[in-house]
Parts: structure tokens; sequence; C-alpha cells
């Protein structure tokens, strides 16, 4: 959402330094998630941008958006209302199990060192590990403020874990909160 938002912005030549001029343009996009794991989608006023804002123009943009109290306050609302109105949902996010649903029955803070992380996302962007890498380092660095890990959430390192590998230990864990056992 974040990044639709941001996406949105930079459609519009809106100078996103300008925190006051961010802030109060926040509510004007509507911005639409979907929450089908098979097939998600980012709309902004009913246009799908999934691919659009995962370009290096957004990436770079996306943090100082995201650090201006009126697009987090707008935002973090959205998704409280999409986790509150949804038959069970999973959201990923930097702040999800500390600041957006700090109640929810499974926490996961999910980790990776950062040339795992560069490498997958370097796949999915087509663009090299090592850039990949520099700018994640960079948003890392701004967006550590909401990165916290929740104190209930159980860490999984998946460096060295497929993505198979890291649902099925999700899985399990929402399982064995739900007390439904797993299929052998």
């Amino acid at each position: 959402m974040y990044r639709a938002l941001t996406w949105w912005l930079l459609e519009r030549g809106v100078d996103i330094s300008d925190a006051a001029l961010v802030g109060g343009l926040a509510e004007e996009p509507v911005i639409e998630v979907g929450t089908d794991p098979q097939a998600p989608w980012v709309r902004v006023n009913g246009a799908d941008v999934s691919a659009a804002i995962r370009t290096r123009e957004v990436t770079s943009a996306v943090s100082t958006v995201a650090r201006v109290p009126q697009v987090r306050a707008h935002l973090i609302a959205q998704q409280r209302d999409i986790i509150a109105h949804g038959p069970g949902i999973v959201a990923e996010g930097r702040d999800i199990g500390t600041v957006v649903a700090p109640a929810a029955q499974v926490k996961v803070f999910l980790t990776a060192d950062s040339v795992a992380r560069a490498d997958r996302r370097a796949a999915e962007t087509s663009r090299s590990a090592t850039s990949t890498r520099v700018d994640q380092d960079r948003r890392d660095r701004l967006d550590a403020a909401q990165s916290m890990k929740a104190e209930d959430a159980v860490e999984i390192d998946s460096t060295r874990l497929d993505l198979d590998h890291v649902i099925d230990i999700i899985v399990r864990l929402a399982r064995e909160h739900a007390g439904v056992p797993h299929p052998r």
C-alpha cells in the first residue's frame, strides 16, 4: 500500500520530500489490495499497478513517503480494516506484528541475510543482485524504526530455506495455535 501511494505521488510529479504535501494527499487515491495469495494484485483508482509499484523509482522513494505520519495513520487504518473484516488473513510488512495487528494470533518475524534477500529480489525484478542489495540496505536503514520484532513473534531465518519450507513452518505454527493437527 505504501508503494501504491508512492507510485501515485510520483506519477503526479509530487515532491515527496514535502511531508506536508504528501500527508495532505495521502487519502486522495483509492488503494485496493487483493487478498487471494494465488492471484495478488494492487490497484490505485481502479488501475492495476502490481508491476508498476516494483520499479526502482518507487523502491527508492517509498521509505520517504512511508515516514510521513499522516500517510502511516491513513494506511495503517486501511490495513487494520482489511484484517478485521477478513475471514483470516496472512499480512506481511515491516510493522504488521508491532503496529498494525499487535493482537494477531500468530506472528512471524521472517528474516534472511542480506545476500539471500538481494538474490531473491533480483530474481523477481531482473536487476543485478549487487544493485538490489545496495538499494535494499539503504531502505533497511531508513525503515529500521518500523522493523522491530514483536515480543511474541516466532523468528524464522529463511536464509537457507526455500519458499515451500517457509510456508510449511508458518502453516504448522498456525495449525498449532488453532489446535488443528498437522496432516501426516
